[in-house]
């Protein structure tokens, strides 16, 4: 797998199409013969990875990374820091992965995600057991997965939504250091969304429904803002022009603007 990542808005990436065989299920995932010859649910299923081994050497898998097999023939999760997206193929045992589109975050180490990367690349074999997966590719690479526990989905309202990235249908950019962490949203059960734009704050109404949310005129802050936080406020100032369609997916937000700016974002984790 090239390590030159392909920057895609994370809550994107299981829209990737391939081919998959199995047996259809009431909710339209799809049931595969593991290796033990037992059925076993790969797919539309949450894989949490517990560890990586290369080469007889294992790691431990940072806090938060998985692997989701769509129902549609794509695969999508996050390895650590950044998104992974890919085509993927189900027949029997065998899963083949064909590398797509990635975010590409700043991350202090990222040794374990480029040695994910480059495991997850090409015809692997699937053991499963209850709730246990196991992933070994052609060098004898295995992946340690399980499927629980998982993230609860965040609602939308009340919850505070961290900005991750900003784009447009097809590319998407991580925020700048200036304003990573900086800029977030919350949207309220009375019809109101307040938040921060990368500099100045902002209010407005914002009433959800069916998918979309009707944003109202949005008042701000007078801060004068220059360079990487102005060029991020105006990108998201965007989203008040009109109605954004917006997703949630676990713990994950993304809204698209009326005129194609897609804006990721994540709930922000408390201490609970």
């Amino acid at each position: 797998m090239t390590q030159t990542l392909t920057v895609l808005a994370a809550a994107g990436l299981l829209a990737a199409c391939g081919s998959e065989s199995g047996s259809g299920t009431a909710d339209g995932s799809r049931r595969d013969s593991g290796s033990d010859g037992s059925t076993a649910r790969l797919t539309g299923v949450r894989w949490n990875i517990e560890s990586l081994t290369v080469d007889g050497k294992k790691q431990q898998a940072p806090s938060g990374t998985y692997v989701r097999l769509g129902g549609k023939g794509g695969a999508g999760g996050h390895f650590g820091c950044n998104g992974y997206g890919a085509d993927v193929s189900v027949r029997g045992d065998t899963v083949r992965f064909k590398p797509g589109v990635h975010t590409q975050m700043a991350c202090d180490d990222l040794d374990f995600e480029q040695s994910l990367a480059r495991a997850l690349d090409g015809t692997l074999k699937a053991d499963v057991a209850d709730d246990r997966l196991t992933l070994t590719n052609t060098q004898g690479d295995r992946i340690a997965l399980t499927s629980g526990p998982t993230i609860p989905e965040a609602p939308l309202q009340g919850t505070t939504w961290t900005v991750d990235s900003v784009g447009s249908d097809d590319t998407a950019r991580p925020l700048p250091k200036q304003v990573a962490g900086k800029a977030r949203l919350v949207f309220g059960k009375d019809g109101t969304v307040r938040g921060n734009l990368g500099c100045n704050d902002v209010t407005a109404k914002a009433a959800p429904r069916d998918g979309k949310i009707a944003f109202g005129t949005p008042k701000t802050t007078r801060m004068l803002c220059q360079g990487a936080k102005a060029k991020t406020e105006r990108d998201l100032l965007k989203l008040f022009d009109g109605t954004a369609r917006y997703e949630v997916k676990d713990d994950s937000l993304t809204l698209t603007a009326q005129d194609g700016t897609v804006v990721t974002a994540g709930a922000q984790k408390t201490d609970r």
